[in-house]
């Protein structure tokens, strides 16, 4: 084939078609991945309407239009965003006090937010979220969606507990005859024409709220647009910003690595923006990604493009106007099995082998188990990920605090000493620094070498300052010498500075 050929138009077109376009496996992958991700959403966003205080159309809307939007304008394939837990948590009290044009208007407001933070660089601010809060988070959601599955399975008839017994054997033991269909969809199936084909009496999706028979309308907030609504509307809209895009940023970290794939988490946090700003003018109640869903469409159906996630909004709409009837039907202890699944196949078993714990450091454990329990106790992944950092840095601070050492080589006249610093010195490891000179017996001139050193911060410029300053009470002077470049500009520009006095 000549160069010429390769780089025509046909050629290049060909080139940027999606896998799904030509490769009929990949198709129909990405399709039943996405009719099981919107059978999962369905009593979901029904309950997290509930939680927000709305009608179950609104969340299920919210899910439609999230998914959709994401789809084209979000930087992580596969992903699922729909009407979440985290967001319902937050603008409920919203809704509840101010009513429900509000709670839209601080949707579009959070969408905005999250598109300036987005271009801002908030994304970047990933790289410094550690392995051990990850594995934390990845754990904790593990727990939160087992936990969630208590309640359908307390108190409900004896027949519940066969069945999401038999869901799960299908769900194990499905794959080794075929992998064509997913498991998920196949017990889902069989488990909905079993109790409806005998009559089974189990609680189902339609116990869960009557599903919208039409689609959703565009419009504008029903608030009133003053400086006083928007005072009202911004903490609540900036707090969905953040615990938005820090569920949907670390998500899509982890589909990263289960995929072995690189995504654009900038690109990502303006789509989350984007999709929130449509959910609002369409009357959603706004969301991010989910994490189970999202498990079932990248870990157990295997989904790897934006069509599983473009679908799973569509057939939610269409399962729930065309076959709401049908939909109704699915008996709760099919889902249930699905994502009791889900949890077993997120879990980090290997975390929690004594193996690994006896070769880990206290540190990462501390780290891994207090993501953990803060994310269970408060049910928020978000507060979970900033306490477990808060921990990690701590105690690397702690680790790190000890490390600047500070040795000393008199004169052989005793005319002068040398003082070698060697380590990094800022705000922990500076603060012991003034301690270790012996200003009273030390002779007139002192010279700090700090060759094997380096000052990061305005704590350690003031530290130094503090030293020359004892020694020049005493008739003494100070020499500071072997600052490499940076080092040697952060202590020009403060030094003298930082004191009143």
């Amino acid at each position: 084939m000549s160069s010429a050929s390769l780089t025509s138009p046909a050629a290049r077109l060909r080139a940027l078609r999606p896998d799904w376009l030509s490769d009929p496996k990949v198709w129909r992958t990405e399709v039943l991945a996405g009719l099981v991700v919107a059978l999962a959403l369905i009593p979901e966003a029904i309950s997290f309407s509930i939680i927000a205080g709305v009608d179950p159309a609104v969340g299920l809307f919210a899910s439609f239009t999230m998914a959709v939007v994401i789809s084209i304008v979000g930087g992580r394939r596969a992903m699922i965003s729909a009407a979440t837990g985290a967001v319902a948590l937050v603008t409920a009290p919203l809704n509840r006090e101010h009513g429900f044009g509000y709670l839209v208007a601080a949707v579009i407001l959070a969408g905005v937010f999250q598109i300036a933070l987005g271009a801002l660089g908030i994304a970047k601010l990933m790289r410094f979220i550690p392995r051990s809060v990850m594995v934390g988070f990845v754990n904790a959601l593990a727990i939160l969606i087992f936990m969630a599955q208590v309640p359908e399975m307390h108190d409900v008839p004896w027949p519940v507990y066969p069945l999401i017994t038999g869901g799960l054997a299908l769900m194990v033991y499905f794959p080794k005859i075929t992998t064509v269909i997913p498991a998920p969809l196949v017990s889902i199936v069989i488990l909905t024409v079993i109790t409806v084909a005998a009559g089974i009496a189990v609680p189902t999706v339609g116990d869960k709220g009557a599903l919208p028979s039409s689609l959703p309308v565009r419009g504008l907030p029903d608030v009133p647009y003053t400086l006083d609504t928007l005072t009202t509307i911004a903490p609540y809209a900036f707090a969905m910003a953040l615990v938005g895009l820090m569920e949907s940023l670390m998500t899509a970290k982890l589909v990263d690595d289960i995929t072995d794939t690189h995504s654009s988490k900038t690109r990502e946090s303006i789509g989350q923006g984007i999709a929130n700003i449509v959910t609002g003018f369409f009357g959603g109640m706004g969301g991010c990604a989910m994490i189970g869903q999202t498990m079932i469409n990248v870990k157990v159906s295997g989904a790897r493009t934006r069509l599983s996630t473009f679908l799973a909004g569509v057939f939610l709409m269409v399962l729930c106007i065309v076959f709401g009837p049908v939909v109704s039907d699915i008996p709760m202890a099919a889902l249930v099995a699905v994502m009791v699944m889900v949890c077993f196949a997120t879990f980090d078993w290997h975390s929690i082998a004594p193996k690994t714990l006896k070769r880990m450091p206290a540190g990462e454990i501390t780290v891994m188990v207090v993501t953990v329990a803060c994310v269970v106790a408060t049910h928020n992944l978000a507060i979970g990920v900033v306490a477990g950092s808060i921990t990690a840095m701590v105690i690397f601070a702690k680790r790190v605090a000890h490390l600047a050492e500070v040795t000393a080589a008199p004169d052989p006249d005793n005319a002068s000493v040398v003082y070698s610093v060697t380590g990094e010195l800022f705000f922990a490891s500076s603060n012991d620094l003034v301690g270790q000179f012996n200003y009273a017996t030390d002779p007139d001139k002192i010279v700090i070498d700090l060759s094997k050193a380096h000052i990061w911060d305005a704590s350690s410029v003031a530290a130094l300052d503090a030293i020359e300053t004892k020694y020049a009470q005493r008739g003494k002077t100070v020499q500071i010498t072997g600052l490499n470049d940076p080092s040697a500009d952060l202590h020009g520009k403060l030094t003298g500075e930082l004191t009143s006095h």
